[in-house]
């Protein structure tokens, strides 16, 4: 049996090696290596994947969120309501902005914003929601997308952990994550279900005047070249990692597919254990597993993760500690933060394995010993 990893890297990148290494040298021999064709064809390729009419490459998913809050043009102590069961980075900028964040619950099934909690954090001051699409599918968008239109305020989405999943709207309408507000966002880190070599990001939108205006921000605050109109940042994507992702983007699809094979066989073989849910997956949702992660009940978390990796099966707490709770957020005046539903599934969740390479004798291999930690 092959070695177990978190995300096997290695595997996938033998499956597309001669592809990936024809297309670096491609860049190499050109010597573009900022900007060019590669960059642009990766534009018009991953816009017409996602059904955007805008995207805007930058240096990675941190960077893709903060431009999008740049070019709304919000003031210092303006409110940013963003989940707390997340990964940092999405309230990390936040408050390098020196916006306020203000942080929602979750629902306990799927990990994604709640609506209800959502529309409570809401106040004269809010001037941006940001939901995420964690784990790999979508939050509740239609609903989001009520609240945010009654009370005129901007939707940014985080879409770091969903990049191909689609959300179904009530009129059977169909979208990918990351296209359904006025900016959505994306990280493609290597571990990512579309993941480049290095870092890199994207920022998408069908507002034209917003697109100029993100590129701006992207390239030093500049249309022209040294002249420049408003506050920027230096955020590119190389053209190293756009030759990899216009690659790995026409295999999207197939990976996520067998994610969702393996999530599926993850699925039945801890269907009927009752200290085991799996995760649940919205009825409007097509989740893409970039995490595949269960809550445990009665169950040593860390006895079970001490006991995988003695058996060489990694696993993952994604995440911890709730952002509210990070010691960054220490001396930062939040005011009164109640997250009931986050404080309880960060004490619970635990993901395994998930990646596109996992085969039969690996998933069985986990899921036994899982499965006999929780019955010894």
């Amino acid at each position: 049996m092959q070695p177990i990893q978190m995300v096997d890297l290695k595997r996938q990148y033998h499956h597309i090696k001669k592809e990936v290494d024809d297309a670096v040298m491609q860049v190499l021999e050109s010597t573009v290596f900022i900007g060019g064709k590669q960059v642009q064809d990766f534009s018009t390729n991953l816009a017409s994947y996602l059904g955007a009419q805008h995207v805007i490459p930058c240096a990675n998913g941190t960077d893709a969120l903060q431009i999008a809050l740049m070019a709304l043009e919000l003031q210092p102590g303006d409110e940013v309501i963003t989940p707390s069961f997340t990964y940092f980075a999405t309230a990390e900028v936040v408050a390098l902005l020196r916006l306020k964040a203000v942080f929602a619950d979750v629902t306990p099934g799927t990990f994604c914003i709640d609506p209800a909690s959502l529309e409570k954090c809401i106040t004269p001051r809010t001037k941006a929601i940001i939901p995420v699409h964690l784990y790999g599918q979508s939050s509740p968008m239609a609903r989001i997308l009520e609240i945010a239109g009654r009370h005129g305020i901007p939707v940014i989405e985080d879409n770091a952990q969903a990049i191909g999943a689609e959300y179904r709207f009530p009129d059977g309408s169909v979208k990918k994550t990351g296209t359904m507000g006025l900016i959505g966002t994306t990280s493609f880190f290597p571990s990512k279900n579309l993941g480049c070599y290095g870092d890199g990001g994207a920022i998408f939108t069908d507002n034209a005047a917003l697109a100029d205006r993100l590129k701006m921000i992207a390239n030093h605050g500049q249309k022209v070249r040294y002249y420049h109109e408003l506050v920027g940042c230096n955020s590119r994507l190389d053209a190293l990692q756009a030759a990899i992702l216009n690659i790995k983007l026409k295999k999207l699809d197939e990976y996520n597919a067998s994610r969702r094979r393996a999530a599926e066989f993850y699925n039945k073989a801890f269907a009927g254990i009752s200290q085991i849910t799996t995760p649940v997956v919205a009825a409007e949702n097509n989740h893409v597993y970039h995490q595949y992660t269960l809550k445990l009940e009665g169950v040593d978390r860390d006895g079970l993760r001490q006991y995988l990796e003695e058996k060489g099966i990694p696993s993952m707490l994604y995440y911890p500690v709730p952002v509210h709770r990070q010691k960054m957020f220490d001396t930062v005046d939040l005011g009164e933060v109640d997250l009931p539903v986050t404080d309880w599934l960060t004490e619970r969740v635990i993901s395994l394995p998930m990646h596109s390479e996992l085969d039969e004798e690996q998933l069985h291999f986990i899921t036994k010993h899982v499965s006999d930690f929780v019955h010894r």
